[in-house]
C-alpha cells in the first residue's frame, strides 16, 4: 500500500513538474519585438536586442549623427485595396526610397504593382508566404516558407528578391532567427510603428502624424502598411515634414552595410 502511494506521489510530482517547465519554457523560445517610445529620442530596446543583433537582426542605424539625420522607411504588405498604389505615388513624387515585405498574395493578384515596385527602386522582400508564426517552426518548414514566396516572386515577375526578412507581427524565436540568418536573409525588426494595420480602426490623419513626427528619431527604422487609408492621405506631407526637418531616406543595404 505504501509502495503505491509513493508511486502515485512521484507521478504526481512529475507532471506537476513538465507543467511547470512548459508554462516558464514558453517565455524563452517565443518572443515579440516590443519597443517603448521615446518622444524624439532613441526609444528602449527589449533585452534579447543585442543578441538579437548577432544573427543579422537590425532594427535601428547606431552609426547616424546629428550632420547625417537618416531614416529608413519599410512597409509589410500583403494585399492591395488601392492605397498601396497611392503610398507608390508618394514615393515616387518625392524620390524616398522604400523596403516593402510582402505576402503570396499581393504578387499573385497585383504583379504589375510589385513590378513598379521593383522598377522604381525599391526593395522586394520576404514577409513569409502566408503570414505563418514561425516561432515554434523547424528549420526545413521556415526554409520552405520563405522558399515558396522566393519561387512565386520570380516566377510571376522573373526577378530575385531582396534578401531581407521580416517575421509577422514580430513573432519570432531566437532558433528561428538563426535559421533566417543561416538562410543568407537579414532580419529587419523596428524602432517606431504604430496601429495602422486595421482598415475598420483608423486614426485620423492629423492624429496619426502628429504620432509619426513626434516619434521620429536619428537611424529610425520605420514600419507601416501601405493598405492603411490614413498613411495613404498623409504620406505626401509627411515626407514633406521629415525633410523640412533635415532627415534624408537610406535603404537597406546601406542600413546593414558592415563597417
Amino acid at each position: 500500500m505504501k509502495k503505491k502511494i509513493l508511486i502515485s506521489a512521484l507521478c504526481y510530482f512529475l507532471i506537476c513538474s513538465l507543467i511547470i517547465m512548459s508554462v516558464y519554457a514558453a517565455p524563452s523560445d517565443s518572443l515579440h519585438w516590443f519597443i517603448k517610445r521615446n518622444k524624439g529620442g532613441i526609444p528602449l530596446f527589449p533585452p534579447e536586442a543585442d543578441q538579437v543583433s548577432e544573427y543579422n537582426g537590425y532594427f535601428i542605424d547606431s552609426r547616424v549623427t546629428e550632420e547625417s539625420k537618416r531614416i529608413y522607411l519599410t512597409f509589410d504588405a500583403g494585399y492591395e485595396n488601392g492605397n498601396v498604389e497611392k503610398i507608390l505615388n508618394a514615393l515616387k513624387e518625392e524620390n524616398v526610397p522604400a523596403a516593402f515585405f510582402l505576402l503570396d498574395n499581393i504578387i499573385l493578384k497585383n504583379t504589375d504593382l510589385v513590378l513598379r515596385m521593383a522598377d522604381e527602386g525599391h526593395l522586394v522582400c520576404n514577409h513569409t508566404k502566408n503570414h505563418k508564426n514561425l516561432c515554434r517552426s523547424a528549420k526545413d518548414e521556415i526554409e520552405r516558407n520563405l522558399t515558396a514566396l522566393e519561387k512565386i516572386y520570380e516566377e510571376k515577375t522573373g526577378r530575385q528578391m531582396s534578401p531581407y526578412f521580416r517575421f509577422p507581427e514580430g513573432a519570432y524565436s531566437m532558433d528561428a532567427l538563426k535559421c533566417v540568418n543561416d538562410l543568407g536573409y537579414k532580419t529587419i525588426f523596428w524602432s517606431f510603428a504604430y496601429d495602422d494595420w486595421d482598415e475598420g480602426r483608423q486614426s485620423s490623419p492629423e492624429k496619426a502624424l502628429k504620432k509619426v513626427i513626434e516619434n521620429t528619431h536619428n537611424g529610425a527604422v520605420m514600419l507601416f502598411h501601405p493598405t492603411s487609408s490614413t498613411n495613404a492621405e498623409i504620406f505626401p506631407r509627411l515626407i514633406k515634414e521629415w525633410k523640412a526637418m533635415g532627415y534624408s531616406f537610406g535603404t537597406l543595404d546601406e542600413l546593414t552595410l558592415q563597417n
